[in-house]
């Protein structure tokens, strides 16, 4: 027979989507046996911790529906017997299995069954389609959902997609694409059962810890790397999809035994909250951004006829409007003078004007070897030299805001209705709401910071980005 012959359907409703924060609200099992439905049980159950106002309102399911009903521990008999010797049949399996592992495990119990996930089976059959949620297979094969995202009408769509299949296929093609629904994800060994696939497909940020729980509050909880993507369930498998990947995967897979995550509305919100956590937190396996505390920018002295001949200015905090006659942006002094070397070769400067290199007066190295244009063998005025200086460090200034005032950026995630509003002026990130009438309460205080800077510069520079962006009333 092309699919197993003990079935139990399943499908679990909870307070959220966290296999070891959140806790189970309902339950419901179709048992199927040969082909033949025999058992049919569903259970509303108390999860003992308030169910949020969102999922109150997707499942319809309130804190005061599950009162008076049973603690999972109470049903925790009879859900073993329904399961045992069945195959563990959901939709995006590891989910539900994992809620219901975990559920076992508060009770000191193990639980285990072979899984087969109707998402992989309708992907190895369907491939035509990008689409494999559920709502999808109810529109496209016309399956009937007495009451959508509980968790009897949900489990009763599914055992109609699989009778749907079963008469469709051939058997061999069928048990084929069992096979590939039944195979279990890659995960790191020490990772909790279902977190993986409790990942939402949205964009966000992702933390990979080493601790399998969360400390105290009050004490550090600092994550092993901090990723950013545009679907957090699939970047987050991308980094455990093989176990013989070498380098920083092959060691985080090894060591991760807890995934948290912050959905975003946008791409935006994710990078803007990416810079603040890992200069932040500063996970080891990042690549950490070099301290910018102390970034500044340079200002020609006038007249001046000893090395150096120009001042920094610090920047971090100021408001880029009130800046005059600075030149160039640097992190810190290296970067400085790495990039004064390559204006003096690009502009034949002289390295001891530039304070690059000591010694006494006369022709600097740079002149002897025919890289500098004299302004110390008095071929040339300070003049002159410094008049190619201010040329060079002006192409690595800042670039004139793009607008005459500040702008406001939307984002709108349409899977899970999030938004942000993200208000900037002169390079300057002044601040977030996640409503629109919220703006008003954004400070209108510059403060200049270095990484904001680099990050706008790139987000701008793309078109489509640019002219998303709104001048704020």
């Amino acid at each position: 027979m092309s699919l197993p012959r003990r079935l139990a359907f399943i499908d679990v409703e909870s307070t959220g989507a966290h296999p070891v924060r959140d806790r189970i609200t309902e339950i419901a099992i179709l048992r199927v046996e040969d082909g033949m439905l025999v058992n049919r049980w569903e259970s509303l159950v108390n999860p003992q911790t308030p169910i949020p106002p969102l999922i109150r309102q997707i499942t319809g399911i309130s804190d005061e529906m599950v009162a008076g009903a049973p603690s999972f521990g109470e049903l925790a008999d009879q859900v073993q017997a329904l399961l045992a010797g069945h195959v563990f049949v959901a939709h995006n399996a590891r989910f539900d299995f994992g809620f219901i592992k975990n559920a076992f495990a508060r009770l000191g119990r193990d639980f285990d069954a072979p899984v087969l996930c109707t998402v992989k089976l309708s992907r190895a059959l369907f491939p035509e389609h990008h689409r494999h949620g559920l709502d999808a297979l109810i529109e496209r094969h016309g399956l009937h959902c007495g009451a959508r995202h509980r968790a009897m009408g949900d489990t009763e769509a599914l055992w109609q997609f699989v009778q749907l299949a079963q008469a469709r296929f051939e058997p061999e093609v069928l048990q084929r694409a069992v096979e590939r629904a039944m195979k279990a994800p890659a995960s790191p060994p020490g990772l909790v059962e279902g977190v993986l696939e409790a990942l939402p497909d949205e964009p966000g940020l992702y933390f990979l810890h080493a601790e399998p729980e969360a400390p105290p509050p009050g004490r550090s909880d600092r994550p092993l790397f901090v990723g950013r993507a545009a679907s957090l369930r699939a970047r987050v498998r991308e980094h455990f999809a093989g176990s013989t990947r070498k380098g920083k995967d092959a060691e985080l897979r090894e060591r991760t035994r807890r995934v948290e995550w912050i959905a975003t509305a946008g791409e935006l919100s994710a990078l803007l909250l990416e810079a603040e956590l890992v200069r932040r937190l500063r996970p080891p396996s990042n690549r950490l951004p070099e301290e910018g505390d102390e970034a500044f920018a340079l200002r020609l002295i006038e007249n001046r006829r000893r090395a150096p001949i120009y001042e920094r200015v610090p920047v971090v905090g100021t408001d880029p409007a009130s800046w005059t006659g600075l030149h160039g942006l640097f992190r810190n002094k290296r970067e400085a003078e790495n990039r004064l070397r390559e204006l003096a070769m690009l502009y034949r400067l002289c390295p001891r004007r530039l304070g690059l290199e000591p010694g006494p007066a006369g022709p600097c190295s740079a002149f002897q070897a025919r890289r500098c244009a004299g302004v110390c063998a008095r071929r040339e005025t300070a003049a002159e030299h410094d008049a190619r200086l201010a040329g060079g460090l002006a192409s690595l200034g800042v670039k004139p805001w793009p607008w005459p005032g500040a702008v406001v950026v939307s984002e709108r995630n349409a899977h899970s209705g999030r938004e942000a509003w993200h208000v900037f002026d002169q390079w300057c990130h002044l601040g977030s709401v996640a409503r629109r009438e919220e703006l008003p309460t954004i400070g209108r205080e510059r403060r200049f910071d270095i990484d904001t800077w680099r990050l706008l510069g790139r987000w701008f520079a793309v078109p489509a980005h640019a002219a998303a962006a709104e001048p704020l009333p």
